[in-house]
C-alpha cells in the first residue's frame, strides 16, 4: 500500500471503520513508514485534544457533507504534478475531516449505545459514508410511489415508503444498502437541514423504540407491523423518536 492510500485512510483506520483486510495493510505500512506514522500519531493527538478540551457542537449533515467535498477537492493531484509531492497537504486535510467529521469521538451526553452493537455502529458507518460520498439515493424523488416502487425486484421485500412533508419531513428518495450482511432499503429523509436515513427491513416481532447515541450521532430502532427501523441521524433525539413514532405507525 502506497502512502497516499494510507494517509487517505488514516481517520477511518483511527475510527475502526475500515474492512479487516485494509485495516491489518495499514497496520504494517505503519510500522515501516516513519512519516505515516507521525501523522498517524498527529490524528491521535488531536483526537485526544478534541475530546479533552472542545465543547462539541454537530455542524448539520448538509454543511459536513459540503466541507467534506471540498477537503476531498482541494487534495486532487493538479495536472502535471506529482501525486505525492505535498505530503502536508493530505495530512491538512485529515485534519479538516476530523474536525468536521469528529462525531466519531465526541460524544453526546445521551445513553451510548452497547459496544456489542454492531448493527448501530454498522449503521452509522453507513450514514456518514452516504453522506461523504455523496451518494444519498439512488432514485431522487419526493413522490412515495416513484419511490416504493423502484424497490421492486432489488429486494425480495416491499418497504413501506410515506412521506411525511405536511409534518415537515420530506421524503428525499431511497437507495439500496446493507447492513450486516443483509440487503436493506435505505430512505432518506430530511428535516431543516439534517438528513435521516432510515434503514428498513422485515422483522416477524415487535420490539419497543430505543434510542442511543453513537460516535455523536443518534441512533432509533425499532420494529412494528412485520418491519424493522434503524433511523441515523444528527437530528435531536427528542425530534428524531417522534418521527420514529410517525414512521412505524404505532400509537403514542
Amino acid at each position: 500500500m502506497e502512502c497516499r492510500d494510507v494517509l487517505d485512510r488514516l481517520s477511518p483506520y483511527l475510527d475502526d471503520e475500515l474492512d479487516p483486510v485494509a485495516s491489518r495493510e495499514v497496520a504494517r505500512h505503519l510500522e515501516s513508514c516513519p512519516t505515516c506514522a507521525a501523522a498517524f500519531a498527529r490524528q491521535q493527538q488531536l483526537r485526544e485534544t478534541l475530546q479533552q478540551g472542545l465543547e462539541y457542537r454537530r455542524a448539520p449533515d448538509l454543511l459536513r457533507a459540503r466541507i467534506l467535498r471540498q477537503a476531498h477537492a482541494a487534495v486532487r493531484p493538479e495536472a502535471g504534478s506529482r501525486g505525492f509531492a505535498r505530503p502536508w497537504r493530505w495530512v491538512s486535510v485529515a485534519a479538516i475531516v476530523v474536525a468536521v467529521a469528529g462525531g466519531a469521538w465526541l460524544v453526546t451526553s445521551q445513553m451510548l449505545m452497547p459496544q456489542s452493537d454492531a448493527l448501530a455502529r454498522e449503521a452509522v458507518s453507513s450514514h456518514v459514508r452516504s453522506l461523504m460520498a455523496s451518494h444519498l439515493t439512488d432514485v431522487t424523488s419526493t413522490d412515495r410511489h416513484t419511490v416504493k416502487p423502484w424497490f421492486a425486484g432489488k429486494l425480495d421485500f416491499s418497504p413501506p415508503v410515506t412521506d411525511f412533508v405536511a409534518a415537515g419531513y420530506p421524503l428525499v428518495g431511497g437507495r439500496l444498502d446493507a447492513l450486516q450482511r443483509h440487503p436493506v432499503a435505505a430512505l432518506v429523509y430530511q428535516h431543516r437541514q439534517h438528513v435521516i436515513n432510515v434503514f428498513v427491513w422485515p422483522e416477524t416481532r415487535d420490539q419497543a423504540t430505543v434510542a442511543a447515541t453513537q460516535r455523536g450521532y443518534h441512533v432509533v430502532r425499532a420494529a412494528y407491523a412485520g418491519m424493522a427501523y434503524c433511523l441515523v441521524s444528527d437530528l435531536n433525539p427528542v425530534d428524531l423518536a417522534e418521527f420514529a413514532r410517525m414512521l412505524t405507525g404505532q400509537p403514542e
